[in-house]
């Protein structure tokens, strides 16, 4: 075993790896994709006392090496056979396997003085109790007063359909060894056999392997995956990226993957990153149901809408349907989903409203109730003197705020509004020299709609940034958290000031706004705020 002795800076330092377990998990690359391999124990107490055995009366540093094979101390260093040469040890000595190998090898591979056999889907293991007793469910067969406990042949069975003779290979393999390399696309089965044999660490590494490759081909079966064994952490992390990629990177494969429960999530969330306006998650949603309906369906995304369209086209004039097609029985399944999308920012924009009525998807009672909504906000804004919401409400807002977003491609100045009549809020967006602007227009800029030409309007918003990686991973990411601010008339503010270091390229903008009160009853004479903005809590 080679030890190596430096010295430097009045520090006597010895490198040694040994074959104890590491406190921290460290990672390593298997087939271009990261594995976890996890490692425990207390190797530093472990040195201080063998070196003390070794009668080492110095002072020294250590550090333990990411390797693990053998080292024995027994004696003190002059004794152990090596050659100092200036300021290195050279050791001699033949380097030995690492017990944990030869555990491994022996006892487990080789099967040799094996007490017990366990038959599994066709296949047998030559294994050890003292062993077994690792897993909660060997421990409580073999200590109770179940007939097992005194068998030799064990039959188990599997009724798991995610638990193949691969993954049972790994996890009894676990038991006899300090590291377990986990294979992304064979975490699930291994997740299912660690879960049946209540091997608590295994299962915790299983789910670290799934959080770190979540990606478009592997999301929706880690979530599904992850509700069956209970990984709350996996489900939290796998809806995490679906909300952030769902939208932005669109994909035809994970939209036939997901079902009505999962794209129900997202889309009543008000952290879905919506590119475009609300008309454009209608949209999506409509891309859904098509591939949903028509699963065999084989084409490039840009084709999707069209295809969706005159599919939905072809079965209104063959069936002669006048009813909407979420009361029809091949259509109300995905009645749940549709409930969520935020229709009064789709119908305050006229294109967007003609296509609903032309889709025929909806029913005429869910447009007809928020027609009424909106026209009665209106009236509020234009004759009750409601300037826009002024007190706090995170739940209403998280429920009910408009949902937009931009992809800048490239760093430059961009300025955009997004289309819809915010009555009468002309808001401009604008990104230059790494500074995101809000401006109430009213004058200064030219406006397709009517205007709103009182003094102070009050806005509730929360702005966010992120850039992306291949795979859908966060790179980097901005919030403002959610915010109360007034505008005067052609009024500018700086929403945020960004880091030129942090920037990633293309920079994904999403915002949610409320224009409007959302408390009817609000007095007229209610008092305006003394800032000009102010932060939510």
């Amino acid at each position: 075993m080679d030890v190596n002795a430096e010295r430097g800076n009045g520090l006597h330092t010895v490198t040694a790896t040994v074959s104890l377990m590491r406190k921290m998990p460290y990672w390593t690359h298997h087939g271009g994709e990261k594995s976890h391999t996890h490692h425990t124990g207390n190797t530093h107490n472990f040195i201080n006392q063998q070196t003390q055995q070794a009668g080492v009366r110095d002072k020294h540093t250590y550090r333990t090496g990411e390797v693990f094979t053998h080292l024995s101390y027994g004696q003190p260093f002059s004794n152990l056979g090596l050659r100092c040469s200036g300021l290195f040890w050279n050791c001699n000595r033949k380097k030995l396997k690492s017990t944990s190998k030869y555990i491994y090898q022996t006892l487990f591979l080789n099967g040799e003085n094996s007490d017990i056999r366990i038959c599994a889907l066709g296949q047998e293991w030559n294994l050890h109790k003292v062993y077994l007793c690792q897993s909660g469910y060997f421990s409580s067969m073999f200590s109770g007063s179940w007939k097992e406990s005194n068998m030799m042949v064990i039959p188990l069975e599997i009724p798991d359909q995610n638990i193949d003779t691969e993954a049972l290979q790994v996890v009894f393999g676990s038991l006899y060894r300090d590291d377990v390399l986990i294979k992304p696309s064979s975490v699930v089965s291994i997740l299912a056999a660690a879960c049946m044999l209540q091997l608590d660490g295994l299962i915790q590494q299983c789910g670290e392997t799934m959080k770190e490759n979540v990606g478009v081909k592997t999301v929706c079966v880690y979530y599904s995956s992850a509700s069956i064994y209970g990984l709350d952490s996996v489900m939290k992390k796998c809806l995490e990226w679906l909300l952030n990629n769902l939208m932005t990177h669109q994909n035809v494969d994970l939209m036939k993957e997901l079902g009505v429960d999962v794209i129900e999530l997202l889309i009543q969330s008000s952290d879905l990153f919506v590119m475009q306006v609300e008309m454009d998650v209608y949209t999506a949603l409509k891309k859904w149901m098509f591939l949903q309906l028509n699963p065999s369906w084989d084409g490039p995304i840009k084709q999707l809408l069209a295809d969706a369209d005159a599919w939905l086209c072809k079965r209104r004039t063959e069936m002669g349907e006048e009813e909407p097609f979420l009361k029809a029985e091949d259509g109300a399944p995905f009645t749940p989903v549709f409930r969520h999308v935020r229709l009064q920012y789709i119908i305050n924009d006229l294109a967007s409203a003609r296509i609903l009525e032309r889709d025929n998807i909806l029913p005429p009672d869910w447009l007809t109730s928020v027609y009424k909504s909106q026209w009665f906000a209106m009236l509020r804004t234009e004759h009750d003197n409601d300037n826009g919401p002024q007190d706090a409400n995170k739940e209403e807002f998280q429920s009910s705020s408009m949902r937009c977003g931009r992809k800048l491609t490239k760093d430059g100045d961009y300025c955009w509004r997004w289309t819809g009549f915010n009555f009468g809020f002309d808001l401009l967006v604008t990104y230059t020299n790494r500074f995101i602007v809000f401006k109430r227009n009213t004058l200064s800029q030219p406006c397709g709609g009517a205007v709103s030409l009182q003094p102070r309007r009050h806005l509730a918003y929360r702005l966010r940034l992120a850039s992306f990686d291949n795979s859908g991973k966060l790179v980097c990411s901005r919030s403002t958290g959610y915010q109360l601010l007034t505008l005067e008339k052609d009024q500018e503010y700086v929403v945020m000031n960004l880091d030129s270091r942090l920037l990633s390229f293309p920079l994904y903008v999403c915002c949610n706004f409320q224009y409007t009160s959302p408390h009817m009853d609000r007095r007229p004479d209610a008092p305006e705020p003394e800032s000009s903005a102010r932060s939510v809590p």
